[in-house]
């Protein structure tokens, strides 16, 4: 495995998306040490860290009358309001404390912007502001991502699409992954991953391919 040209992405792996969390993710924290063991098989290895502002326009608190989960029409978009999780310096915006971060190369945050969200590693949610991680791989001389982290369904899945929508070659590692499942997003998720390309697999699969 560990070719030059792929690269571990790790998504969203923090405090507040696993069990006790502000939005946990089920199961959240078993996917901690299979990425470890992902991790020391490839040559690189790029974190990415949901990194919002208080009162991110994001989150349900800051909409009088509204609650998590609901949708809501933004600026640049249709949006679900989250509850407040990953807030710069705090605790749940840690990465999970089990995690291995020692061999990343870079760590990309995202959602800074308090008016904006960031599902993808490559663009905030108007599909057009970039996070800089697509040049940054081109530099490297990546083209292909193995993709592993939180949420499935949601930062997980927008990265698998923006890395196929650069030109990428996308790979999804679906038992390193948990997912949210809110309003079918599951299912959306599969269907989308099949109809751009995202291919995935399991970690048993690259265990065998490896062998």
């Amino acid at each position: 495995m560990s070719r030059d040209a792929d690269i571990l992405l790790v998504v969203d792996v923090q405090n507040d998306f696993c069990p006790g969390g502000a939005l946990a993710v089920a199961g959240g924290n078993q996917v901690v040490p299979l990425i470890n063991r992902l991790s020391g098989r490839f040559a690189h290895v790029v974190l990415t860290q949901d990194w919002h502002s208080p009162k991110h326009q994001s989150f349900a608190s800051v909409h009088p009358g509204r609650q998590p989960f609901e949708m809501a029409e933004l600026p640049y978009g249709a949006q679900i309001l989250w509850p407040d999780h990953c807030v710069q310096g705090t605790r749940g915006a840690e990465f999970h404390a089990d995690l291995d971060t020692r061999r990343a190369e870079l760590v990309v945050r995202k959602g800074f912007r308090p008016s904006i969200d960031s599902y993808s590693a490559f663009f905030e949610n108007d599909r057009r502001t970039p996070t800089g991680l697509g040049g940054a791989l081109r530099e490297r001389g990546v083209r292909r991502l193995f993709i592993v982290g939180l949420a499935t369904d949601f930062c997980v899945r927008y990265s698998a699409e923006d890395a196929r929508r650069l030109g990428f070659d996308a790979v999804v590692i679906e038992d390193a992954c948990r997912g949210i499942d809110t309003g079918g997003s599951m299912a959306a998720t599969t269907a989308s991953f099949r109809q751009n390309g995202v291919r995935v697999v399991t970690s048993s699969a690259l265990d065998q391919e490896a062998a």
